[in-house]
């Protein structure tokens, strides 16, 4: 992956909040994308979209105050969002975090 990149991605979710918000959109999005291609129900996989995307934006938008890198890379961003995802449920955000200039540590 792009470490420009993702330390972009990681300046554009410094507030803890943000972090937390993605992970569990992250989460539950996953879920029911799975719960989805498992049953092969399309509505399901419309709920997904809505699980992941409808919470990251809200942060995004009334949190952070910026655009969602989705927008700009869509797959990077996604890539991305994953990568912040594991890494603040294992412990391992906040070096990264500091990589990138962001001070606030990680919640979970």
């Amino acid at each position: 992956m792009d470490d420009a990149f993702w330390l972009r991605y990681l300046r554009a979710h410094a507030d803890p909040r943000t972090r937390t918000i993605h992970a569990a959109g992250t989460i539950l999005a996953t879920l029911v994308g799975t719960t989805a291609i498992a049953t092969r129900d399309p509505r399901l996989f419309a709920a997904a979209l809505v699980c992941g995307y409808g919470p990251a934006w809200y942060s995004h938008a009334f949190i952070e105050h910026n655009k969602p890198e989705t927008f700009s890379a869509p797959l990077r961003s996604l890539a991305s969002d994953y990568r912040m995802c594991w890494q603040l449920l294992t412990g391992t955000l906040d070096a990264e975090l500091r990589r990138a200039g962001v001070g606030a540590p990680s919640t979970a």
